[in-house]
């Protein structure tokens, strides 16, 4: 799945299996061979760390079906999942209009801290703008300021919130998030699904797959609101398509 991290593995697979509802998901022989999930000791720690962390829950016992246990996503986990994967964000949530522009130059002598701030600000939905100037319609001031606080990186650091008051959006969008170059990643996804769905094969091995590749691209997707691409973005169409292949193969 290109998703080393064991806590990510499961949020993605509670998020994919019981879409933006949050229902509780039965994390069966299925779902971990398709998320790479074993029930070892180190994975029944982390799914314990999880829940004492209160980004998910385990339900009752009576909701088990068949072999595993059932969990459930909890808005706190949803809202951190959103902080590496911001598509998700507003499938659930209602974009409030406010950009967020961040600031940063960090001289080249302090490359490797430069290098980290921006590892652990990957899946904000940051755009570049201009030079040393990141937009993104995502909430995360309050994010970076507990990420820098009190922290080196925080000298270098400028934030603002702001309106939109004129200028064209769509333009706009197209320079900061190349809006046309991820609807022709979306429509490239589209043609692998319906190449592998063609073919002859185990049901799961094939869902593994395109839950695989659906992943690879939720991590480059900016996750724009409705507001700003419209209610037909593609990559809506997208989670709607995944929805059916989970259907057409789980079931």
């Amino acid at each position: 799945m290109g998703i080393k991290d064991r806590r990510t593995k499961i949020l993605l697979a509670l998020i994919l299996l019981s879409d933006v509802d949050l229902k509780a998901v039965n994390v069966d022989e299925r779902v971990q061979k398709v998320f790479d999930i074993s029930f070892n000791q180190k994975t029944r720690g982390t799914l314990s760390g999880m829940a004492k962390e209160g980004l998910i829950e385990k339900q009752n016992e009576g909701q088990v079906r068949e072999q595993g246990s059932a969990y459930k996503l909890t808005e706190k986990g949803f809202t951190s999942l959103s902080l590496q994967f911001p598509f998700f964000r507003y499938l659930r949530e209602k974009w409030d209009g406010k950009w967020r522009i961040i600031s940063y130059e960090i001289p080249e002598s302090k490359r490797e801290l430069r290098d980290k701030l921006r590892r652990e600000m990957q899946g904000w939905g940051l755009g570049p703008w201009h030079r040393s100037f990141w937009l993104t319609p995502h909430p995360i001031i309050e994010t970076l300021r507990q990420l820098v606080s009190q922290k080196e990186e925080e000298k270098y650091i400028q934030a603002f919130e702001a309106d939109h008051t004129f200028g064209e959006r769509e333009v706009l969008i197209e320079k900061v998030w190349g809006k046309s170059n991820l609807d022709k990643k979306y429509r490239e996804l589209f043609k692998s699904w319906h190449d592998l769905l063609s073919k002859e094969g185990d049901k799961v091995d094939k869902f593994k797959t395109v839950a695989s590749s659906y992943v690879e691209m939720l991590k480059i997707d900016p996750g724009l609101p409705s507001e700003l691409v419209g209610e037909k973005w593609i990559a809506f169409e997208a989670f709607n398509i995944f929805k059916e292949i989970r259907s057409i193969l789980l079931t």
